[in-house]
């Protein structure tokens, strides 16, 4: 018996391959400009670098097919036993061939790299998506045929899995280290802008800094493309830290908490009323601006808070009366929020029996809208949830929408 050898898993080593892939991912942030670093959604950039130097892992089909068979010559020139005088030279006769096909799902330059725990690298070809294994046989005998393919086979299937375990864990951290090192180079620039600031001096502004940035890769027959940014010049802006955020919303719930256990108190107010109630428990915990309050309201619902004119947290208080009031609910916020990291809430009172219906209604309305882009996976709450949306004209202007809802007194 012999076999055509094209060896597999005979290359580099697949983690000097990651690392190689990792770095040139760094290099790519790193020759990002301030102007796009400043603007851009840094989450979407993070997830378009994973994206674009991931390496997806191999699938192998369990269909298995035979492609081609017939007559072959076969070299048996090393065979103990036959008649041979000059052995120096090869000798044939009719051999019997069978070329097997692997169908599989993947990134086909796996198959040329070292897992770091790999077993004697097969014999095999790759044509397209496909595995060809070639078994030769000089006899007739189909289950020694078949055993040569099934230990072939083995040998592939146990390399990919060794691949795969490196290849995951790749893959599952490529996005966090985009974000980690995009997060550094923006501290960078926002740094180096406070320095330049500081010298009290005009600073010019470049001819060619009006830039829309945009580089078209394709994996998957899917385009992925960068993230665009504005041409308007980067100017920073307040924001509302997360840690405040955070606290707001433990005292609008600690406020929910007060309401069920006065029921009576309660029961008649309506959105307004509730709201109000609310303004005054925030402004317990947080001092006023200069003059007036930190917490104040517009309009019959909002919960606001105002720096250099403009919203960085925007509650609305609203009964629940069915999807169509929150979805104007959701554009009403978007109508208000046209800073940058402008947090935002929707408090929903439920004063209907079937909460969880409300409940798995919400992540539905917020993921159909055309501004949401995510849902933010590690928020926890009983009853509550948290999304990331873009603003009308920018998607780069992300607000944090967090949707708590609530029972309250009937």
């Amino acid at each position: 018996m012999s076999q055509e050898r094209t060896c597999l898993f005979n290359g580099a080593l697949l983690s000097d391959i990651l690392n190689q892939r990792r770095h040139l991912m760094f290099s790519e942030i790193d020759g990002f400009t301030g102007d796009y670093v400043l603007k851009a959604s840094l989450e979407d950039v993070a997830g378009y670098l994973a994206d674009k130097y991931q390496m997806e892992p191999v699938v192998l089909s369990k269909n298995v097919e035979i492609a081609e068979h017939g007559e072959t010559p076969v070299d048996v020139s090393r065979e103990r036993g036959r008649d041979i005088r000059d052995r120096s030279r090869p000798f044939f006769i009719k051999g019997t061939f069978a070329t097997f096909v692997i169908p599989f799902e993947g990134n086909a330059q796996v198959f040329q790299y070292r897992p770091s725990t790999f077993i004697d690298p097969p014999a095999a070809q790759i044509c397209g998506q496909e595995v060809h294994v070639k078994v030769v046989r000089n006899d007739h005998d189909s289950a020694a045929m078949r055993a040569a393919f099934d230990h072939v086979h083995m040998r592939i299937r146990r390399n990919i899995e060794q691949g795969a375990q490196e290849l995951i864990a790749f893959n599952a951290n490529l996005q966090a280290l985009a974000k980690q090192r995009l997060e550094l180079r923006k501290k960078k620039f926002l740094d180096d802008q406070g320095m330049v600031a500081g010298l009290g001096l005009p600073i010019r502004v470049r001819a060619n800094a009006a830039t829309t940035f945009t580089a078209p890769v394709t994996r998957k027959k899917l385009p992925i493309n960068k993230p665009a940014v504005t041409s308007a010049p980067f100017k920073p802006e307040p924001a509302l830290e997360l840690g405040h955020y955070e606290h707001i919303l433990g005292v609008i719930s600690n406020m929910v908490l007060v309401m069920e256990r006065s029921p009576d108190s309660f029961a008649r107010l309506d959105e307004e009323g509730l709201r109000t109630h609310f303004l005054v428990q925030l402004n317990g915990h947080y001092e006023g601006q200069a003059t007036g309050e930190t917490f104040n309201s517009e309009g019959k619902t909002d919960i606001l808070i105002r720096s250099e004119g403009r919203n960085i947290f925007i509650a609305e208080c609203k009964f629940w009366k069915g999807a169509e009031v929150f979805k104007k609910t959701i554009d009403q916020l978007l109508g208000y929020a046209a800073w940058r990291d402008t947090k935002t809430a929707i408090i929903v009172f439920n004063r209907n029996k079937d909460t969880s219906a409300v409940l798995k209604q919400i992540p539905e309305l917020v993921k159909a809208h055309p501004n949401y882009k995510r849902e933010v996976a590690s928020y926890k709450h009983e009853t509550g949830f948290r999304f990331v949306l873009h603003n009308r004209d920018d998607k780069n202007r992300e607000l944090t929408l967090t949707v708590l809802v609530f029972d309250v007194p009937a």
